[in-house]
């Protein structure tokens, strides 16, 4: 903070479309910068005529804030306010500078400690405050709230059929999801999902079944959604089952321009979280003056002018009262407020599994996959959930196809190469299909487990995508009963010594029926640092192997 003079002005900066990502995974990149607006802060003092007039606070203390671009418009009305009260009656002689910048932006150059690091920050939502952290000192909150908007599902009213959770609604429609690494309503959608988990008893893989497939989808787009407007107006469109998460604030001022776009606001009846819109102390020197004026500006924001300002943006108050007008989704119940803990562990899980996908499908064909469950064989019950599991897979994932049974190949090795691992074009993905689908146990055949689980990782090791997880996905319903091979402990050696921690190749293991021995699986998974998953029984395979992605 400093001091000098400076006249009323207003500027806009650039704009920048590059794809955020969560900064304690792999950092915070550029969203869109906002607008730059200057208040001259005033003394004054009353003439005999009431016209305010005398001598102007020519020395005023200069406060340099950035803040969400939202809420940029009542923050000027406040700043205004401020500005005639300056000098007098114990008002301290502010100018502000405040700068519109999406929150993941400034989170990421506190963090880096590059671009200019403003005395005041308020960002959308308080969880991006831990994130600012750029190994000296977290940035402190000295308002916990000058505005407030609870996040709603938008759509249309046809695309809602069960809305007592969050997760029923996700899993009944087509969520368009803002990128939740790099923007508030996106991170909150997910933390929503996990907060409500303290009031209903849903389980992980009820979790994962919704989550998965959606970070699949959505995190393999080369530009992920960040434009609220955008994404109503497509879920706006006839016969759209798009439902978007969004703030309630972005949804009033989409419904004011746009009265005729037929979409609707619903809170689903567990509660919900909200962006709460923190003053936070980001100075390196000067602390407490940025913390006065930044509590000067927090009260102003309360006062009538700035409160009617905030409201007509479709802001509620800190308390979270309802807008005027009937504006909104009326009264709100909020879900627990996630911890630093939580948001780390939910958004960097998000951030995993939007990686790309470079794997190899091993598939059990050895005699005992022909013995029945029900009215199906071990080996129809697989190919069914590998055929589900494909689904999961969006078109930007490489996938290839192996199978495996005791001297299966025409040289006598132990598995048969049958698809190259390609991108999921519609050929590569049909062709899997129809391979899968034309698989038959071999009568007599042992399962080749250890020869085949090195020749994979081997495989994958030299056809490595760096900018992908790189993996083996394993389906087995035996233990090793190839007398020809190595035993387990050559056999781990084998997979430990291919091991680059610079470039893992990980078993994925999916184990099924009761011959399978889970020890032997397990280190074979883990010799790689991969990870062995047990079904005794081949029908909740699925959800096996949805769990498998989940920790991959």
């Amino acid at each position: 903070m400093g001091k000098h003079s400076s006249a009323v002005t207003r500027s806009n900066t650039t704009k920048t479309n590059r794809r955020p990502v969560y900064i304690t995974a792999v950092g915070l990149l550029v969203l869109a910068i906002g607008g730059v607006f200057v208040v001259r802060s005033f003394g004054s003092e009353a003439g005999a005529d009431g016209i305010l007039g005398g001598k102007a606070c020519s020395d005023p203390t200069q406060v340099k804030l950035t803040a969400a671009p939202e809420l940029q418009p009542a923050l000027e009305t406040a700043a205004k306010s401020l500005s005639a009260k300056g000098g007098k009656d114990g008002v301290p002689c502010l100018q502000f500078t405040i700068t519109g910048t999406p929150a993941a932006k400034v989170a990421r150059e506190l963090a880096s400690g590059t671009g200019e690091r403003p005395d005041l920050w308020i960002p959308d939502s308080s969880l991006w405050v831990s994130q600012a952290d750029d190994g000296e000192s977290v940035p402190t909150i000295a308002v916990p709230s000058v505005a407030s908007s609870p996040m709603v599902l938008v759509g249309q009213g046809a695309n809602f059929a069960d809305t007592s959770t969050w997760l029923r609604a996700f899993g009944g429609a087509q969520p368009a999801l803002l990128d939740p690494l790099g923007t508030s309503p996106g991170a909150l959608a997910l933390l929503a999902i996990q907060s409500e988990r303290q009031k209903t008893s849903t389980s992980d893989t009820e979790v994962n079944t919704v989550v998965v497939p959606l970070a699949q989808r959505l995190g393999s787009m080369p530009k992920p959604y960040t434009d609220v407007n955008a994404l109503f107006g497509r879920a706006a469109q006839d016969g759209s089952t798009i439902i978007v998460p969004a703030s309630e604030q972005a949804f009033v001022k989409y419904q004011e321009e746009n009265p005729e776009g037929g979409l609707k606001a619903v809170m689903p009846g567990t509660g919900t979280l909200t962006l709460d819109y923190p003053i936070v102390v980001t100075a390196r020197t000067d602390t407490s003056k940025a913390s006065d004026a930044g509590k000067a500006l927090g009260v102003e924001m309360f006062e009538d002018a700035a409160s009617q300002a905030r409201d007509q943006a479709g802001f509620r108050d800190q308390l979270l009262g309802q807008l005027s007008g009937g504006r909104g989704v009326g009264e709100i119940e909020q879900l627990p407020k996630p911890n630093g803990e939580a948001i780390n562990r939910i958004l960097g899980s998000w951030s995993k599994l939007s990686l790309a996908t470079h794997s190899l499908a091993v598939i059990d064909v050895s005699g005992s996959m022909s013995e029945k469950v029900g009215n199906k064989t071990r080996m129809q019950l697989t190919i069914e959930a590998a055929t589900s599991g494909l689904s999961l897979f969006p078109d930007t994932a490489s996938l290839g196809l192996w199978t495996f049974s005791s001297n299966v190949a025409k040289d006598g090795a132990d598995y048969n190469k049958l698809i190259p691992i390609k991108p999921l074009s519609p050929k590569q993905r049909k062709t899997i299909g129809n391979v899968l689908k034309a698989q038959k146990p071999i009568p007599n055949g042992g399962t080749g487990l250890y020869q085949t689980a090195i020749a994979a990782v081997q495989a994958v090791r030299s056809d490595y995508d760096p900018n992908a997880i790189n993996s083996i996905l394993l389906f087995t319903d035996g233990k090793n009963d190839d007398p020809g091979s190595a035993d387990l402990e050559a056999t781990i050696k084998t997979l430990q010594s291919l091991n680059n921690p610079d470039r893992p190749v990980r078993i994925i293991a999916l184990g099924m029926g009761p011959d399978i021995n889970p020890e032997e699986l397990n280190r074979l998974a883990q010799a790689t640092g991969g990870r062995a998953y047990i079904a005794k029984d081949p029908g909740v395979l699925r959800q096996v192997f949805i769990d498998a992605l989940q920790n991959r």
